[in-house]
């Protein structure tokens, strides 16, 4: 077994073979000792090769590349729409931070010429967010009223990739706090349209009160979900409802109330309490059979390249190296139905010089990036 990794990454092209001395961590409890990239994809057998055909060692322990599940591609730090350009720079400096799949939970602008750029990071898109007229963030979604809301999910279905994006609650200001968006009819309504239509739907929820309504609902994934209780965790883990964790931005509540404080104190309070409770409820969510994906909220308040620290948050919550390898790299991929290591998939991968599953700080040393078979180069 290698224990090392060489120091600076060889900078090939595609037609280059690799040979990854290893290990190579296919999964939480499943490694072999070497694998081979040949024609951009993994061969955990040498392949046959042309006499004279040169294969580039590649030393140290591999791992899928690394996912964000709640990425915004193409909303800007004012939270307008960037152009084409800027948003592919947003990805690029996601990719080099070890990304090399992103779930974009809604944006702006339409993202999909990204999806033909063979140096970006894989991008599963969500299109735009669908929210209530006048309770969401002011540009960022689709405004609609309840009976808009089932035509809305199904045309974001057919622009998306399999994906809908619904904004489950936000602060009410007439009631001065955090309430559901949309009622229980409403919730059932968008699951079954986006159900009908192939996509499944994900929600944006902080409020506690929203949670058993999109459970209720059968919605398939859940964004933040800083109102988690003993109750909805229990469903969650039942109906093996995943969570993508945002810690990053959860850790920003503060900043939202001192905002929000004069005018509306039970908010500021509210907000307060779901920070402060963010490593428990994420430990217990964690503990309980949850399945938690690492997601970084990055585009519009947060900036990009920040994958690393939300891996920093998980520690904080408790998780061991190889339970964040899982929530980054392989448990993203089974649920977005995107290969990982296994024989013949695309090789998008991350070498490493030590162990992450013994620390993930490892993950921050990559001494070679591969994205469809080819070693980028460092730098751009």
């Amino acid at each position: 077994m290698s224990t090392g990794a060489t120091a600076t990454a060889p900078e090939h092209g595609d037609e280059d073979v690799l040979h990854l001395s290893g290990p190579v961590l296919l999964g939480p409890e499943q490694e072999i000792p070497e694998a081979w990239v040949m024609g951009g994809r993994i061969h955990h057998e040498r392949p046959e090769l042309p006499a004279g055909t040169e294969v580039v060692e590649v030393d140290g322990f591999v791992v899928p590349g690394l996912a964000d599940l709640h990425c915004h591609i193409g909303i800007g730090n004012d939270g307008a729409g960037t152009s084409l350009e800027t948003a592919r720079d947003q990805a690029l400096t996601d990719r080099d931070t070890g990304v090399l799949l992103i779930r974009d939970a809604g944006s702006i602008i339409d993202n999909s010429p990204l999806q033909r750029h063979g140096d970006l990071p894989r991008l599963i898109r969500c299109g735009r967010h669908l929210a209530r007229t006048r309770r969401y963030l002011r540009g960022y979604a689709h405004e609609l009223e309840p009976e808009q809301l089932p035509g809305a999910v199904a045309q974001e279905a057919a622009r998306s990739d399999g994906w809908v994006k619904l904004v489950g609650d936000w602060i009410d200001r007439d009631v001065g706090d955090l309430t559901p968006c949309w009622d229980a009819e409403d919730f059932a309504a968008a699951a079954r349209a986006a159900h009908d239509a192939g996509a499944r739907i994900t929600t944006h929820t902080f409020d506690e009160e929203t949670l058993p309504l999109a459970l209720d609902a059968g919605f398939d994934c859940l964004e933040h979900a800083t109102g988690l209780t003993d109750e909805t965790i229990a469903r969650a883990a039942a109906a093996e409802v995943p969570v993508v964790t945002t810690l990053v931005n959860v850790d920003e509540f503060e900043t939202y109330a001192a905002q929000g404080e004069k005018k509306f104190p039970a908010y500021a309070a509210h907000m307060r309490r779901l920070r402060e409770a963010r490593f428990q409820r994420t430990r217990d969510a964690h503990d309980a059979g949850v399945q938690l994906l690492v997601g970084t909220d990055a585009g519009g308040v947060l900036g990009h390249g920040i994958i690393h620290d939300e891996l920093d948050e998980l520690s904080r919550a408790g998780l061991t190296g190889t339970e964040i390898l899982e929530a980054s790299a392989w448990a993203p991929r089974r649920f977005l139905g995107v290969p990982g290591l296994e024989n013949g998939a695309p090789a998008d991968l991350l070498v490493l010089p030590r162990d992450p599953r013994s620390d993930h700080t490892a993950l921050r040393e990559r001494s070679a990036i591969v994205l469809g078979g080819r070693v980028l180069p460092r730098g751009r």
